[in-house]
């Protein structure tokens, strides 16, 4: 059984698939470098939001490349994590899920044939420019996420600055 690993970036609307035969920080760290030169190459700073995987850190870069250019990359990137227990906020999980069901819901075992497959899913979900509407607000965030956190801020009317609240659940 063939186990792909698959890196899926998001630009402008657009989904970036890679497959390959393992999943280990060199490859994460050469799947973004040429993400990043393929399509911002002019951009001086990038804002990434990506789980919490461990082959996902700067670290990967240093395996992967000289010191200059990991420096380089890493500098590049403005990182911001998903929470811990929280794919269900990552934009690409809900990727993933549609990619799953409608593409590799079945026995691929040929490397070449997954490459084919996932590509044509690729092309076809930006041809017609699919997009996740994103129904999960602030105020949703704060109620789902609250016992993440030991305290949230709350304003008050009659206080002209946030106060600590504590919670007790």
């Amino acid at each position: 059984t063939l186990v792909p690993y698959t890196t899926l970036f998001r630009s402008r609307g657009d989904r970036h698939v890679r497959v390959t035969e393992r999943r280990t920080k060199v490859d994460w760290a050469h799947a973004l470098r040429d993400f990043l030169n393929t399509f911002y190459a002019e951009a001086e700073k990038i804002v990434l939001v990506m789980d919490n995987l461990n082959t996902h850190s700067p670290g990967s870069f240093y395996e992967a490349f000289d010191p200059e250019e990991a420096r380089w990359l890493t500098e590049r990137l403005e990182i911001h994590d998903t929470p811990k227990h929280g794919s269900w906020l990552n934009i690409a999980e809900c990727d993933f899920s549609v990619l799953q069901r409608q593409c590799l819901n079945r026995r691929i075992d040929n490397a070449e044939f997954l490459g084919y497959e996932v590509n044509a899913w690729q092309g076809s979900r930006n041809a017609i420019d699919s997009q996740i509407n994103w129904q999960f607000t602030t105020g949703d965030a704060r109620v789902k996420l609250r016992r993440l956190s030991p305290e949230y801020l709350r304003r008050d009317d009659d206080q002209p600055s946030p106060v600590p609240t504590p919670i007790h659940n």
